[in-house]
């Protein structure tokens, strides 16, 4: 990537937990978007030693007033016509979620054209939600209407539609009967034995990508794999480009780390898998809802 070309790439407002120690929520996000030339604004909604999965650690959580006054702040920048996304992941608090739509409208205002990506970090199958739920609801009632596109992990997808999503027929039915439009699904139902896809789904289309599951991954996937596919739609890849690259990125980084036995993604180590990722990917179209077979 030349300078002339990281010169004309959009800031991002990476709006996100921090983890003094690891790569999970902000720091892999910020960390990828910048080795692909996104200059970021970045802001911690909580602050954290390391991911709660490694034991519990001190929680410190901006009080609501600050937050949003520094939100507000970003409101009236006079660089705010350089960013051209938002990315919005974990929340501390249920207010910050208030703060983060106007400052999503305030970009929108400025640049009609600018992205908003929504990751609805809530929870998993395994713990449940991990946000309070006046947090979970606040993120499903007023981001995900605003958003341009969504991320959600299937519980995730699962607990905002209150439908259950036991195979990809149900998956996608649910994600293009909820807002956004477009709809990325994590850790989405795979066609391969021991596998593990990525569901992309819009008003139009429905995309698998699909690998085997690594074994004892580490945590900050869903975290990666929404950046690096927001920074393939900003460089102007297609949306099932964008999806598969992103993909490749992440299954390669966790398959490494993985391998290394580590706890953590290892970004740093793994910076190549960001910009020219050599995994393979299953790529399949599937059929949307709105392209039923006639009987």
């Amino acid at each position: 990537m030349t300078s002339e070309t990281s010169a004309a790439l959009p800031a991002v407002i990476v709006i996100s937990s921090h983890v003094v120690r690891g790569s999970v929520g902000g720091r892999p996000e910020i960390f990828a978007l910048e080795s692909l030339g996104f200059p970021v604004w970045a802001v911690p909604t909580i602050v954290l030693g390391w991911h709660p999965g490694h034991g519990r650690s001190t929680r410190i959580v901006p009080p609501a007033d600050q937050f949003s006054a520094l939100l507000a702040d970003l409101e009236q920048a006079p660089w705010l016509d350089e960013v051209g996304a938002v990315l919005s992941g974990y929340f501390g608090s249920p207010e910050q979620a208030e703060a983060v739509a106007l400052l999503v409208k305030a970009v929108k205002q400025r640049n009609p054209r600018a992205l908003y990506v929504c990751d609805p970090v809530l929870g998993d199958y395994a713990e449940g939600l991990y946000v309070q739920e006046k947090t979970a609801a606040a993120v499903r009632d007023l981001l995900m209407p605003l958003a341009d596109i969504a991320t959600p992990n299937r519980f995730e997808l699962e607990w905002m539609t209150g439908t259950p999503l036991a195979d990809l027929k149900s998956t996608i039915k649910a994600a293009v009967a909820a807002a956004p439009t477009t709809m990325l699904v994590t850790s989405a139902p795979s066609m391969i034995a021991d596998g593990i896809a990525n569901l992309l789904v819009d008003q139009k289309d429905a995309i698998l990508a699909e690998h085997r599951i690594v074994q004892n991954p580490p945590k900050g996937t869903g975290d990666l794999t929404c950046a690096t596919f927001l920074a393939r739609l900003l460089s102007g890849q297609s949306p099932e480009k964008a999806l598969q690259s992103a993909t490749a990125t992440v299954y390669e980084a966790v398959a490494r780390a993985a391998k290394r036995g580590s706890d953590e993604l290892q970004l740093h180590l793994d910076a190549q898998s960001l910009s020219h990722p050599m995994a393979m990917v299953q790529m399949r179209t599937l059929l949307h809802p709105s392209r039923k077979r006639k009987a």
